[in-house]
Order: structure tokens, then C-alpha cells, then sequence
């Protein structure tokens, strides 16, 4: 059995604004389910959302500042959740990057830099808990100066750093290096000197055993100048210590067959009633309730990485096929008034839900017959895991984990019953449009629409296969 200390900002369902919290909610259960020891530590937010007990375990104090360790468990389950608490840095209002305005906190580099200090305590067991780590794995830039500062203890923990999303790096200036009282000898550009700058998540990438990413097709494209946001170099310099795990999902929040959120369960062996959900979705849409029409869905972020402004461009011209579209999301407000704009051009094609609605993104996914996800980049995407296992075929861009998990569905791969969705390579209208209406002419072949449908409810997205592998991965550090 191994210790393991999960290092989190996020962590579902106590607090999220993105993928991290689900993973950080997740992984530790299944890791717990295989008889590991696990522990998660995450700041002590206003924020947070407790409902079970909390107790006071032990107090430090860390660079003048005094912490208290607080535990609970994540919700439902055995798992031991640790709770930094230090006041003046999160017991104010917003969430853990941005105050309740959304500007991003002012004191970013200080606040994290404490919790990955109040980490490395812990891990040692330096914190009156009783407890010493053998593995640290820590996720993201929040966390990224533990690896490194573990490098200068002796008898240290092996160190594992999952990079969720490249674009956000924790970048500061040399000042804040100073100003935190880091210690000199990692500031250099074998730690956490970036080009001059404090880098956060360099300190995890260059310092960690073992680095690990949310795709292996993720893994690939961050070596490169286009995904690697100028630490491509390090990555390819460290690629035999680098390697992708898809995330999985939660197969019983995500489950047609038992999913309370929806108009009308169904299975694998009872497809036809998911029809149901769609007629529910279009009267909840008030488009028109024609069983035969495709209808296609989108749920996410209104952004560039999204590939939003495709959809956008594509819109007009598939209006004239017969189709339905609706989309749940919320992002950059040009692209929410030019969304809304359509739906009013076409109000018998185009429905559009501004914000974000839990019950609407299960429906959607239980009712559309097809999902929509251009991304430019995605390191791993939950959404065409969740749209598989609901039988709604993803139409997504080949990149990171999108092109990991939906197998096209060319004549080879229908064949041999593998082809699970419809994949194209360009970030363009033009390739889009061509996947989308090649999906159309599909639908209308009820049977190998159906097969297609089979094929992406068998595969295997739970958490216990990615689990297995981080824990393979634990044992060989």
C-alpha cells in the first residue's frame, strides 16, 4: 500500500471551475478502491462547500504566517481531506484564482506558494499528523513550486506532476521570487527561473520524477512550439519520464440507465427510448418536435480554445440542412451576443442557453443525437467521454485527448465495429462543415447509426482503469 498526497486548488464537489476539480475528485476514490492510502490537501476557501465534520488536527507556522490543518472527507466516501487554513489568504470571497469581481488575485504567487509549503510539510510528516508520504502527485501550476522544493530534502517522497492545461503556467516576476522568501539555490533555469520570471509550473515540470498528462496525444503536441507555450524544449528533454492517462469519468453521475437528471432512462439494449429525451430537449428548446431531424449539441466554455468562432462561422450555412442545434455555455460576451443573434435568425434551428444549467448538460447529452467539440487544443475533454457513453456521436477536431478517444467513423473502422464518432483534422469551417454533413448522411442509415451508437456505450471510461495506471506508475518511481 502506498501513500499518496494528492495536491489540489480544485477539487469536486467541494469546490471547481474547471476539469481539475473532477479529476482531483475522482482519481483519489478509485486510487482509494485499490487499497491505497490516499490524502487530498486543497486550501481552506470561503468558498468551499463543507457538509460533513470538520476538526482542528495541528497548527503550524510557515514564513510568519500561522496555518491551522483542518480534515474532513470528500463527500461520501472514506477519503481524507486535509484543509489549509490560513485566513488572510482564503477566507475572502471568490474562487481560488479570482476574486469575487473575477480579477485574478493580486496575491496569487504568495497564496500558492504557502499552501505548496504547507504540502511539502505534510509530506514529511513535519505537520504533527502523523503520517509521511511516499508519493506526492501534484497537479497543475498551484502546485508546482512541491516537486521543486522537495528536491533539496533527504529523504523525500517520489514526486508525480500532472499537467492539466499548459496555457496556465503561474508566471510571476523575480521580485515575487525574493519577496516569498524562496530558497536561492532553485532559482535557476534547472527550476524556477523562466526566462527571468518565476514559473510555476517549471518548478513541477523540471523538478518532478515523473510527469504525467491528461492525454497521450496531449503528451505529444506540448513538445511542441505550438502546445508548449516555450517549455516544449524541457519536455522533449524529459519525454522518457513523460507520458499521458486519459482521465475517466463518473459512471454513476454519467449513466443513462440510472442518470435522474434526464427525461427517460435507457441502455444499450433499450436505445429507442432515448428518443424520449430528445422530444423533452426540443420542448424544452421550443424547436419543433421532429424525431427524424438530427439534432446536434454543445456544451463548454465560449472560447478561442473551444473553437467557438467555428461554429459560429459554420452556423449560417448548415442552417440549410435539416438539422437542429443548441448549445449551453457561457465565455466572451461577442461570442454569447453573436450565438444569441442566430438563434433569434433561426428560431426553428438554433437554441441557445447562456450560463450553466447541470440538469440542461445532462438532457442535452441524453437528447442530442450528435456533440459538437472543434477544439483548437484539449488536453484531455470530458464531454465526448460523457456524449459516448449516452450514445450521442462526438464530432470533434483530432487533437489531444479528442483524438485519443472518438475513432472516425470510416468505412474500415465501421467495419470492424471500433468507429465510435466523426474526426476532423483542419481547425477550419470547411473541414467541420464536411465531418458534420458526413455525419448527417450517416444518421439517415438507421442500422449503422445504431451499430455506431453500440460501439461507443461499450467502451470503458471509468476511473478504475486510469487508477490502475498511475498506481502501475507509483510503483516503478
Amino acid at each position: 500500500m502506498k501513500k499518496i498526497l494528492f495536491v489540489s486548488s480544485e477539487v469536486q464537489p467541494l469546490i471547481k471551475t474547471g476539469g481539475l476539480a473532477d479529476v482531483a475528485g475522482s482519481l483519489p476514490i478509485a486510487l482509494a478502491e485499490l487499497e491505497q492510502d490516499v490524502r487530498i490537501i486543497i486550501p481552506k476557501y470561503q468558498a468551499l462547500k463543507l457538509d460533513g465534520e470538520v476538526k482542528y488536527r495541528c497548527s503550524l507556522r510557515i514564513n510568519n504566517y500561522d496555518i491551522n490543518i483542518l480534515e474532513t472527507r470528500l463527500p461520501g466516501t472514506d477519503v481524507i481531506v486535509w484543509l489549509v487554513d490560513c485566513p488572510e489568504f482564503f477566507d475572502v470571497p471568490g474562487n481560488p484564482y479570482t476574486d469575487e469581481f473575477g480579477s485574478a488575485w493580486a496575491n496569487s504567487a504568495a497564496r500558492f506558494s504557502l499552501f505548496c509549503r504547507v504540502a511539502v510539510e505534510t509530506s514529511q510528516n513535519r505537520a504533527h499528523l502523523d503520517w509521511k508520504a511516499d508519493i506526492v502527485h501534484c497537479n497543475d501550476w498551484q502546485s508546482g513550486l512541491v516537486p521543486a522544493l522537495l528536491t533539496l530534502e533527504s529523504h523525500r517522497p517520489s514526486t508525480v506532476f500532472t499537467i492539466h492545461n499548459m496555457a496556465y503556467q503561474g508566471l510571476f516576476s523575480e521580485t515575487d521570487y525574493f519577496d516569498l522568501n524562496l530558497p536561492g539555490q532553485l532559482w535557476n533555469p534547472g527550476a524556477l527561473e523562466f526566462h527571468s520570471l518565476l514559473s510555476f509550473i517549471k518548478g513541477g515540470i523540471a523538478c518532478a520524477d515523473h510527469i504525467t498528462t491528461v492525454s497521450p496525444n496531449y503528451a505529444l503536441e506540448i513538445q511542441t512550439a505550438e502546445y508548449g507555450y516555450g517549455l516544449e524544449g524541457l519536455l522533449h528533454h524529459r519525454h522518457h519520464e513523460l507520458n499521458g492517462i486519459i482521465n475517466g469519468i463518473d459512471i454513476d453521475v454519467w449513466n443513462p440507465e440510472t442518470d435522474t437528471r434526464i427525461a427517460q432512462n435507457y441502455g444499450i439494449d433499450s436505445l429507442a427510448k432515448k428518443a424520449g429525451n430528445k422530444a423533452a430537449l426540443q420542448q424544452h428548446f421550443s424547436l419543433p418536435v421532429e424525431p427524424a431531424i438530427p439534432m446536434i449539441g454543445l456544451i463548454g466554455r465560449l472560447v478561442d480554445q473551444k473553437g467557438i468562432d467555428l461554429v459560429i462561422d459554420c452556423l449560417d450555412s448548415l442552417t440549410n440542412y435539416p438539422i437542429q442545434f443548441v448549445l449551453l455555455g457561457s465565455g466572451e460576451k461577442g461570442f454569447e451576443h453573436r450565438l444569441k443573434n442566430l438563434s433569434y435568425l433561426y428560431p426553428d434551428k438554433v437554441a441557445v442557453s447562456i450560463g450553466y444549467n447541470e440538469d440542461l448538460a445532462h438532457l442535452i447529452e441524453a437528447g442530442a443525437d450528435m456533440f459538437l467539440m472543434p477544439s483548437r487544443f484539449e488536453p484531455c475533454g470530458l464531454n465526448q467521454l460523457y456524449s459516448q457513453r449516452y450514445g450521442t456521436l462526438p464530432i470533434v477536431r483530432k487533437t489531444g485527448g479528442l483524438a485519443d478517444t472518438v475513432v472516425d467513423a470510416l468505412p474500415h473502422n465501421i467495419a470492424d465495429k471500433t468507429a465510435s464518432g466523426f474526426v476532423f483534422e483542419e481547425a477550419s469551417v470547411g473541414a467541420m462543415l464536411e465531418t458534420i454533413k458526413r455525419a448527417i448522411l450517416l444518421y439517415a442509415n438507421k442500422r449503422t447509426w445504431q451499430q455506431l451508437q453500440k460501439n461507443a456505450m461499450r467502451k470503458d471510461f471509468s476511473w478504475r482503469q486510469s487508477a490502475q495506471q498511475y498506481l502501475d506508475l507509483y510503483n516503478t518511481l
